[in-house]
């Protein structure tokens, strides 16, 4: 296992520098602060290539985060790991504080997700925080693919993202996320949810910056163009990889969705190190559908294999 510095230090699973809308909202809650018992979740999982298959070869976890132990369900590809990650909180709440770093050696063949969708609790103190370090090293491919997050009326969350790929590695990185709890009513009634990815090289050189800003109470909404557009998900699926040309890349992806029920666009990553799309659609199955299509799609592009079906049942 990688040498690590404390992983319950403040430093370590707090963000350092936080968007405006989130900072703003710090307080000391009347409820278990953070840095409490059971509010850091801390996920760190290591993997490396042993013979033919990718074996997990160092696991910390904390309470909530946890997995099980790897999966091998790809009858194409019998030798990719599958980790599910599990909260067994059930939601993140307010003072919660989360970091997954999942290092991906040499080689290594690995798919991430979730067990179910990220339910995001309202707060009235503070906000929450998850952390993501995703790295690739030389040939690997590598796919983080979670279930969408659902951020409940009056919650107050900020996810960041790193993602460093080797220049010769393959990432497959998507996120959705949803208006609210659209079944009972509640559509875009969140305090504000942000995100931040990077994507940079192993010398840290960046590559590309997706930012996100939602806060429902700002001048104009989140509903309206350039934003939600009147739908009620957003999902963006980002492919880093020099396996193929970016713009070969980008145009399966495309093609890939020309008959979905939803809205999108597809583009080029910045130094041609891959490509994105960004899916917006009015019902949850829709969007689904349409990320597992772009995935599919790109994963016959470049690992010349379907995408399996993520039972999760």
């Amino acid at each position: 296992m990688r040498a690590v510095r404390d992983r319950l230090a403040p430093e370590h699973y707090e963000i350092a520098v936080l968007p405006a809308e989130v900072s703003a909202l710090a307080s000391r809650p009347d409820t278990l602060g953070p840095g409490s018992p059971a509010k850091v979740g801390v996920l760190d999982l290591e993997f490396a290539l042993r013979g033919d298959r990718t074996e997990l070869v160092g696991r910390y976890q904390k309470t909530p985060l946890q997995i099980m132990r790897p999966l091998y369900v790809d009858p194409a590809v019998p030798g990719m790991a599958f980790t599910y990650v599990m909260a067994t909180g059930g939601g993140v709440a307010q003072a919660d504080r989360y970091r997954q770093d999942l290092v991906c050696g040499p080689g290594t063949q690995a798919l991430f997700t979730t067990q179910a969708a990220t339910k995001v609790y309202r707060m009235e103190h503070d906000y929450a925080t998850q952390r993501v370090h995703l790295t690739a090293g030389e040939g690997a491919y590598v796919e983080y693919l979670p279930d969408a997050v659902i951020p409940f009326a009056g919650s107050r969350f900020h996810q960041s993202s790193v993602v460093t790929a080797d220049e010769t590695a393959t990432v497959v990185y998507a996120e959705t996320v949803t208006g609210g709890r659209l079944a009972r009513g509640e559509r875009h009634e969140y305090t504000v949810f942000t995100s931040d990815l990077e994507i940079r090289r192993p010398d840290g050189t960046l590559l590309a910056v997706d930012t996100m800003r939602l806060r429902p109470e700002d001048v104009g909404g989140v509903t309206g163009p350039g934003v939600f557009a009147g739908h009620d998900h957003v999902a963006s699926v980002h492919v880093v990889s020099t396996r193929r040309p970016a713009q070969e890349i980008a145009d399966t992806l495309h093609r890939s969705l020309a008959d979905a029920d939803v809205l999108h666009g597809t583009s080029v990553l910045p130094e041609a190190c891959g490509a994105w799309t960004r899916i917006l659609g009015h019902e949850q199955p829709c969007v689904t559908a349409a990320v597992h299509t772009a995935w599919d799609a790109v994963r016959r592009l470049l690992l010349g294999h379907p995408a399996p079906d993520l039972r999760k049942q």
